[in-house]
């Protein structure tokens, strides 16, 4: 898995170069977001894996899924992943332009997961301490896990704040066993 980020962030660079220079950040990501879903396919990744297929069909044909969301320079794009063997990377370089696309636009998405559902006035209040935190906009996307017992864990990029109680209960443990 970490080599094929290794491997598409090289063209997810270029894309994200290709796209900013033409000022269509949104459509080529949801270009990216299209094309990364067909190829999460059975029939589209068999496409892809078919040895008899010349890559310039695999590439047409895939262009023709997403239909008018790629342009000549998107289609271009294609042609390249193809060629070169990587369309089965497209899940990758797709993911890999949103978060150079979010950090561009200074937009942070943050998850955060609660033993329980979270109200709006809630989900609002820990967007604006997120905001506040890390000193530019958050995306908050919220998910329930009971399994957490009560509190609550947000994943912000590389942080992790985990305020659950089974986390805190972990910690105890821990912190016992040492003693």
């Amino acid at each position: 898995m970490a080599e094929n980020a290794t491997l598409a962030r090289p063209y997810a660079n270029a894309a994200f170069a290709l796209a900013e220079g033409q000022r269509r950040l949104p459509e080529w990501s949801q270009a990216l977001g299209q094309l990364a879903a067909a190829v999460r396919t059975s029939e589209v990744s068999a496409l892809i894996g078919a040895p008899a297929l010349p890559s310039e069909v695999k590439a047409h044909r895939l262009a023709e899924v997403v239909g008018d969301a790629l342009d000549d320079r998107g289609r271009r794009f294609v042609c390249v992943l193809a060629d070169n063997g990587r369309l089965g990377l497209l899940p990758e370089i797709a993911a890999h332009f949103d978060a150079r696309k979010a950090e561009a636009e200074r937009v942070l998405d943050v998850e955060i997961t609660a033993a329980v559902a979270l109200s709006a006035e809630q989900r609002q209040a820990f967007a604006a301490g997120l905001r506040k935190r890390f000193n530019q906009d958050v995306q908050v996307a919220a998910t329930v896990d009971a399994s957490l017992l009560g509190g609550a864990v947000i994943r912000a990029g590389d942080t992790v704040v985990d305020g659950s109680v089974r986390g805190r209960l972990r910690r105890l443990v821990v912190a016992l066993q040492r003693a």
